[in-house]
């Protein structure tokens, strides 16, 4: 039952990591949206 623990919480790790890169990722392509003109420089996202 340990293999199951070790296996979630690897998972959950890879999740977490996976989640951060991509919120910086669309962080990085609002900034290069707005500075381009493409979205309104008081574009707010959800």
């Amino acid at each position: 039952m340990e293999a199951f623990g070790i296996i979630g919480i690897s998972l959950g790790a890879m999740g977490f990591i996976f989640g951060i890169s991509a919120f910086t990722r669309l962080n990085k392509l609002e900034k290069q949206l707005k500075a381009t003109g493409v979205l309104d420089p008081d574009f707010k996202s959800g």
